[in-house]
């Protein structure tokens, strides 16, 4: 890659005169004295849906995960338990998910991620029960108290992106996308879910919400992002039926979902991850590998995604996202976490990184312009609502410069939370080292080399293989630095 990633600039000015050569609005505190506090560490209070009010205790949030590791019946793994205890060990007050927790089997992004079993036999509350357990115990041995820790389950159903069965797609999608399609050889004979499959996924997302509850999870989230099903719906544009066409038929499986959690457990906090704003899918192109939106032109105007500008949809258009979050204030989401795009289809701007996967693309600009352009989304969402606490994502590239980024938005309320992912893999206790005022361990910071994704795109299990002794130690290390090789020559 042409450009220099972050942890390359040697210097503060350095980093300030590159940020503001990709935006010469740009602002950063790197320069701000926290010794009379740190805006990272300030609590935050939330509404609770009785009228009252919790305290997160600070402005740090792990997203969820999707780790290849449980048992295919749903268990948690030694791995699975190891990396909830890195949560709770984190210092972050707020675990948004913990991970991607499947609805129902044909719905699991891969055969090892956690689902709710439908047999009998299974304990699925135990298994939560174990997840919550472990990373609650972890966080009160570290730092003390749970009192302001507010913990959530992710609610999920991967829709087009299911692969319940090994690394072969097995694609539940909302409407046919020819884009989608073309690049993921995809026929017109792909099972698309009819309106009571709709409806028997959202009663199974109730059925996990309530187990949730009654485990002792603080709140779920009906996951609305990446392209997965939800996502999927909220830009089902050409779909017929009950869950297609307008914005209020393709809001209804999230809103009736919403009211039917709410109505069953009251008093359980229900949160939204939602992709904001996406972009047409991205494509490899010949010759240099960079990342380009093939025949966009043919296909206008696009109706097929969500946020986006139907006559440029490489550009966004808020119209729509405005409206879906005055829904979630109106049903008592108590939060929205923002995200952009997916993984699959345009990574570069969903995970801005220094080195794509292993079944991806060269960025086609700095990635730090990807990042400024999460910041902005956000910023342009807290003022469209102003009233709803935001998570941002997207921080991760920024590596010795996401705490005085972080700062920057955080004290000028562009952003309530900062939601940190494949860093905590690497660096799990980096929100604890900010907060105390310790030093970055900088050898453990995420370099966003992308083996946790370049392993489970290959059946492999997920984490940061490069800089986690617990995975460098594993024969999978050496099969993802030949896939490493065998990507760049490609």
């Amino acid at each position: 890659m042409d450009h220099t990633p972050p942890g390359r600039f040697k210097t503060a000015e350095d980093f300030r005169t590159r940020w503001r050569e990709l935006d010469p609005d740009g602002e950063l505190d790197l320069d701000l004295d926290v010794s009379n506090g740190d805006p990272l560490a300030a609590p935050l209070a939330i509404a609770t849906p009785g009228g009252g009010t919790r305290t997160i205790g600070n402005r740090f949030a792990v997203h969820p995960m999707e780790g290849w590791d449980a048992g295919e019946d749903g268990t948690p793994s030694e791995h699975t338990l190891r990396r909830w205890r890195r949560f709770g060990e984190s210092g972050a007050k707020l675990v948004w998910g913990g991970e991607a927790y499947a609805v129902q089997p044909d719905g699991r992004a891969n055969p090892n991620q956690l689902h709710l079993n439908p047999d009998p036999a299974a304990d699925n509350a135990a298994n939560l029960r174990s997840l919550l357990g472990t990373l609650t115990t972890a966080h009160a041995e570290h730092h003390g108290t749970t009192d302001d820790l507010v913990v959530g389950l992710q609610l999920t159903h991967s829709g087009r992106f299911s692969r319940p069965h090994g690394t072969r797609m097995s694609p539940r999608i909302a409407e046919l996308n020819p884009v989608l399609a073309e690049k993921y050889g995809l026929d017109a004979s792909v099972h698309i879910l009819s309106d009571g499959d709709l409806r028997e996924i959202s009663e199974h997302m109730v059925q996990a919400a309530c187990l949730a509850a009654d485990v002792g999870f603080d709140f779920v989230d009906v996951k609305c992002c990446h392209g997965y099903l939800l996502h999927e719906l909220l830009g089902a544009h050409t779909r017929p039926g009950d869950y297609g066409g307008s914005f209020e038929n393709r809001t209804r499986l999230f809103r009736d979902t919403v009211t039917a959690i709410r109505s069953e457990r009251p008093d359980l906090m229900i949160g939204c991850r939602v992709s904001i704003t996406d972009t047409y899918p991205m494509f490899r192109r010949d010759g240099d590998a960079i990342g380009f939106p093939k025949d966009v032109e043919t296909h206008l105007p696009w109706r097929h995604q969500f946020g986006v500008n139907p006559l440029d949809p490489t550009d966004s258009d808020f119209t729509e996202p405005k409206a879906f979050l005055e829904l979630c204030r109106d049903l008592g989401v108590f939060m929205a976490n923002l995200t952009v795009g997916s993984p699959y289809y345009c990574p570069h701007l969903q995970r801005p990184a220094a080195y794509p996967p292993s079944d991806g693309y060269l960025p086609p600009r700095d990635p730090l312009c990807e990042v400024q352009r999460h910041l902005k989304i956000v910023r342009t969402v807290r003022a469209m609502v102003p009233d709803l606490p935001l998570v941002g994502s997207g921080w991760s590239y920024l590596q010795e410069w996401l705490p005085a980024v972080a700062r920057h938005e955080v004290r000028s309320n562009m952003v309530d939370m900062v939601g940190l992912g494949r860093s905590m893999l690497s660096y799990p206790t980096l929100p604890a080292d900010i907060v105390a005022g310790r030093d970055l361990d900088r050898k453990h910071l995420c370099r966003t080399f992308s083996d946790c994704t370049t392993a489970p795109r290959n059946g492999m299990i997920s984490g940061c293989y490069p800089l986690d002794e617990h995975y460098k130690a594993m024969p999978q290390a050496v099969e993802l630095k030949v896939l490493r090789k065998e990507a760049s020559k490609a």
